[in-house]
């Protein structure tokens, strides 16, 4: 194959085009939303366009020169490809969240986002061009030349941009004022400035001291010990538990028990690398930002310093840095989970407890952190016999299914969760003459299915639907806890968020500490 000598402004200009035209689909859908291709916007969407290609082409003339062009182009290429795939598939952003989550994804969790249909994005708007790029020959005519030629490149691209925005300068100033969100679906430029703020945080907190907290937690003894099993699920949504009033019944199991369903909870976040250390965080999700999170003693921890004997249990990818300084234990794996077929299930981190709990004599904390209902593969997160609701989607390409298919895997992976509570309720009612128990369980984030073109989780907060941010929540106690379950019915409607669960653990063993908020304690909170 024998291709035409170009030099690097030529295939600058072809690679901007290309990326524009063929790998920002998401960005134009997003656009033509708030600016419809009418005889209003029309120039305008056009303007957006040949500035955004002018934009790149002054990003790739500055950071490119001879021997790095090439590299430069391909890599950009591929990252294109890629994330295009993503965000037409799953509608997402690449935003510094989106770049968390995906470092912290394990093997198995990325494997299930794998298809045939992104390796045809990826070979078709990546290998194909970047292999193009690379045997074409590159024209260079000396330093000086080359200097000038980037000089005038860059130069003239800044000008025009200057020059096409200036026309529609109010539809721009609405832009970038009323619809900054718009710049989020950028490719790949906004998720390069994304991995960009993501390094810069990590390189800056690299040696931040780990600030204690709760140093003065102490529990008075009592005749009972108390054995608490926080249970964090993952990807659920409130609004299909039946318990809040969904058509399908989701939990015949729980709904048997003396549960206190907690109605109206919010997340902190709408990914597990947020949510899941911002709720066991003593910062509220206003404050709350990871490197925080990750260097403050969190709940857990207080509870040690007050004596309680805390065990992590995780089927998920990990404890996001929650259970670092606990005792941790990987269920995702046949080495210690027993019940596996395919994939490791949550039931399995049920088995052992019993000698667990009964080989303390303290107070006992055990988080178990479930696979639960983590798409897209949601088919996949539960045993065949609890397939009720069918047909479902067999695969993770989930815009290849309806919405009732997806709904319908989604709900039977709720079905398993409601036995795996069931079981884990079971379990704890076994110890009601010698101990206090209770089983609190309380879902990372929601999750999209397909409404409004949205799948997953993920969104930036403020933009992400409801169904992403409000979350299930139920609480069981055994029958002597010593609180008043009535008086906690009463405001299980009132709206909670995942900011109250720190107080409301320290409440369930009756830690004093300074840090301990009676007011976000879900069970001591009155408003009557």
């Amino acid at each position: 194959m024998t291709l035409k000598p170009r030099t690097s402004a030529a295939l600058i200009i072809g690679v901007s085009l290309f990326i524009v035209l063929f790998t920002n689909v998401s960005f134009f859908r997003n656009v033509l939303e708030v600016y419809p291709f009418d005889s209003t916007y029309a120039p305008f969407v056009i303007s957006q366009g040949l500035v955004f290609s002018l934009f790149l082409v002054l990003f790739f003339s500055l950071l490119s020169w001879r021997y790095m062009t090439k590299p430069l182009l391909i890599v950009m290429l591929m990252t294109a490809a890629g994330v295009n795939y993503f965000m037409q598939t799953y509608n997402i952003i690449i935003d510094t969240t989106m770049i968390e989550n995906t470092i912290q994804t394990d093997i198995n969790e990325a494997s299930d986002l794998m298809s045939w249909k992104l390796f045809a994005y990826v070979i078709v708007l990546g290998l194909l061009p970047s292999y193009i790029i690379y045997k074409t020959p590159l024209v260079y005519r000396g330093f000086k030349k080359e200097f000038f030629s980037k000089l005038k490149l860059s130069t003239g691209s800044f000008v025009l941009i200057f020059v096409i925005m200036l026309p529609f300068s109010k539809h721009y100033t609405s832009f970038f004022r009323e619809h900054k969100i718009l710049r989020s679906y950028t490719n790949p430029t906004y998720g390069l400035y994304s991995l960009g703020s993501y390094v810069k945080e990590q390189v800056a907190v690299t040696d931040m001291p780990l600030i204690q907290t709760g140093l003065d937690a102490k529990i008075e003894k009592r005749e009972k010990r108390r054995v608490v099993v926080m249970v964090v699920g993952e990807a659920t949504r409130a609004d299909h538990f039946s318990l809040n009033g969904y058509q399908r019944e989701t939990n015949p199991l729980i709904k048997k028990e003396e549960i206190i369903n907690f109605s109206n909870i919010y997340s902190c976040g709408t990914t597990t690398a947020v949510s899941v250390p911002c709720m066991f965080s003593v910062y509220d999700r206003s404050d709350y930002n990871t490197q925080k999170g990750l260097h403050t003693e969190n709940v857990l921890d207080v509870l040690s310093h007050a004596g309680v004997e805390v065990l992590w249990r995780d089927n998920n990818s990990n404890s996001k840095g929650v259970a670092d300084r606990v005792k941790y234990e990987y269920y995702k794996t046949p080495d210690n989970n027993t019940v596996c077929e395919g994939e490791c299930r949550d039931e399995g981190m049920l088995v052992g407890l019993e000698q667990r709990i009964e080989e303390s004599d303290k107070d006992m904390i055990i988080v178990l952190h479930q696979m639960g209902n983590h798409g897209p593969a949601y088919y996949k997160r539960y045993p065949k016999a609890f397939e009720r609701f069918t047909p479902t989607c067999q695969t993770n390409q989930l815009e290849e299914c309806s919405q009732e298919e997806i709904a319908n895997a989604y709900d039977n992976a709720l079905l398993y969760t409601d036995y795996f509570l069931s079981q884990t309720i079971g379990l704890l009612k076994k110890y009601k003459d010698t101990v206090d128990t209770a089983m609190f369980y309380m879902a990372d984030h929601g999750e999209s299915l397909g409404e409004g073109g949205f799948y997953l989780h993920g969104l930036p907060y403020f933009i992400a639907p409801d169904a992403q941010k409000h979350v299930a929540s139920v609480l069981w106690l055994s029958e002597n806890f010593p609180v008043d379950k009535e008086k906690i019915r009463k405001v299980s409607s009132n709206e909670f968020s995942q900011d109250n669960l720190f107080s409301t653990l320290l409440g369930l063993f009756d830690v004093e500490s300074e840090v301990y908020n009676k007011k976000m304690d879900m069970l001591k909170f009155t408003n009557l």
